[in-house]
């Protein structure tokens, strides 16, 4: 199957050379990375390290993902798997073979990986991170009878699946968007465990209180939106 990977970057000079670096180029075929308004050089470092670069000066993180998406509807012949993952190496690339092999092998169509059944370095998520993804999870369980572990970052779907989502959110709400959006559409799907590490540099989201409230705002009304 063919896999493109989509990473939407915003000030991630330091770490997007990295993330670029650990995923195994023998499964992907292109990399995307979504410059969204960076003042930094992340869109040079992701071009020096192979990636295809495209500039989304909206910020946020489902406008970067969209912009990714365009980028990737003119690849030729269309990817089987698109895998979304953070630019800021908190995701272990290297377990992308993992990520994808539910679909690969017929038994899904998304694939979350799971924060929370993998090994989580210590102060890798804050606590209102964890909580938020505790509720968030037992909320989807609650209204649309799914039991997802987490909303994690680093995932894979069909690309045919994913257009058929017609996603979109443009800020906090894309992850939680495609998981709800999935269980409406009964789309098979699965949870592999995966890593995750203190990433490089502040998050412009769970590193303040305000990024915190409106993530977690805008979670639970996405949530709330699609029942």
């Amino acid at each position: 199957m063919i896999i493109d990977v989509i990473i939407p970057a915003y000030n991630e000079e330091r770490s997007v050379g990295r993330v670029i670096a650990d995923i195994p180029k023998e499964l992907v075929r292109h990399i995307v990375v979504a410059n969204n308004a960076s003042t930094d050089a992340t869109r040079t470092v992701a071009e020096a390290a192979g990636a295809i670069v495209v500039d989304q000066p909206q910020r946020g993180y489902g406008n970067a993902c969209l912009k990714a998406m365009e980028q990737v509807a003119t690849h030729s012949p269309p990817p089987d798997v698109v895998v979304f993952l953070d630019a800021d190496h908190s995701d272990h690339p290297e377990q992308l073979s993992e990520l994808v092999a539910p679909i690969l092998h017929g038994q899904a169509h998304l694939v979350i990986g799971s924060r929370a059944l993998g090994d989580r370095e210590r102060g890798s998520m804050t606590v209102p991170q964890v909580f938020g993804n505790w509720l968030a999870t037992r909320m989807i369980r609650a209204i649309y009878g799914v039991r997802y572990t987490d909303l994690g970052p680093f995932r894979a779907i069909r690309y045919d699946s994913l257009l058929a989502l017609g996603m979109r959110d443009r800020t906090f709400g894309w992850t939680v968007e495609m998981q709800v959006k999935a269980a409406k559409q009964h789309l098979p799907y699965a949870e592999v465990p995966v890593d995750y590490r203190k990433r490089i540099g502040v998050s412009k989201v769970s590193g303040t209180v305000k990024g915190t409230v409106l993530a977690g705002y805008k979670i639970i009304t996405t949530i709330l939106k699609y029942r």
